[in-house]
């Protein structure tokens, strides 16, 4: 997919990974339209963004909040026009230290599913409609290796990202004859404030920058190989930028 003047739209993009891609897309030539919950920090990228050449806007919003959904996607359609790619990149550990299920307050669970499932539901919803009507979009969902491995600890993050795989799929199936097209990425361990968050004691040394996982998930979106709609790929056997 040609990246230079497509309209993207990126969920949590004032750190880690979604700040990563929203200025490597935005160096690509793509319409950034960056959401995420922290004003100052989402300005910042957009302003990195602008400042290199780049087309961004800043949308201060939570994906958690079911009444904030189409006040969000039509705010970014009308920024950067009919979206093109839309990344699902918000993401919550949910209470840290994290817990085991049995220690899980429900409505700490319900938050997590709020911003990591529910939270993508309805904003494909929002979005992927006018994509099918144009009859062309991609939908990216960023996953984890917790969505296919059990962990002690990770229960509400792990059912949220296994579930996520597979709302990704059901979509493909769906969505796939009217040329819309769904992709999930578990982009691996990385120097993020959520992995210290949930490891603290890990050595940021061993893991991969957001930056350099970005480099890899730009050059898939971009390439010239095909995949199959509602695939999933695992950032580290990726072919780098």
């Amino acid at each position: 997919m040609q990246i230079e003047d497509k309209a993207v739209l990126i969920t949590g993009a004032s750190r880690g990974l979604g700040r990563a891609l929203a200025l490597g897309l935005g160096r690509a030539g793509a319409r950034i339209a960056a959401v995420a919950r922290h004003a100052d920090e989402l300005e910042e990228v957009v302003a990195a963004i602008r400042a290199a050449g780049g087309d961004a806007h800043a949308i201060v919003a939570d994906v958690a909040d079911k009444n904030a959904i189409y006040p969000l996607a039509g705010t970014a359609q009308a920024l950067v026009g009919p979206i093109d790619i839309l990344i699902h990149n918000a993401s919550t550990l949910g209470v840290t230290p994290l817990r085991h299920l049995l220690d899980t307050e429900c409505e700490d669970f319900q938050h997590v599913l709020d911003v990591n499932l529910l939270g993508p539901f309805r904003l494909t919803k929002a979005i992927a409609g006018g994509m099918a009507a144009r009859g062309d979009g991609l939908v990216v969902s960023l996953s984890s290796d917790a969505a296919v491995a059990a962990y002690a600890g990770w229960g509400a993050y792990s059912v949220s990202k296994a579930a996520l795989d597979h709302l990704s799929r059901v979509f493909a199936v769906e969505l796939s004859p009217f040329g819309v097209r769904f992709l999930s990425i578990d982009p691996g361990e990385m120097n993020t404030l959520m992995h210290a968050a949930a490891l603290p004691e890990a050595d940021p040394a061993t893991l991969a920058s957001p930056e350099a996982v970005a480099a890899r998930i730009i050059a898939l979106l971009s390439g010239k190989t095909p995949w199959a709609d509602g695939a999933r790929f695992d950032a580290a056997a990726l072919e780098a930028a």
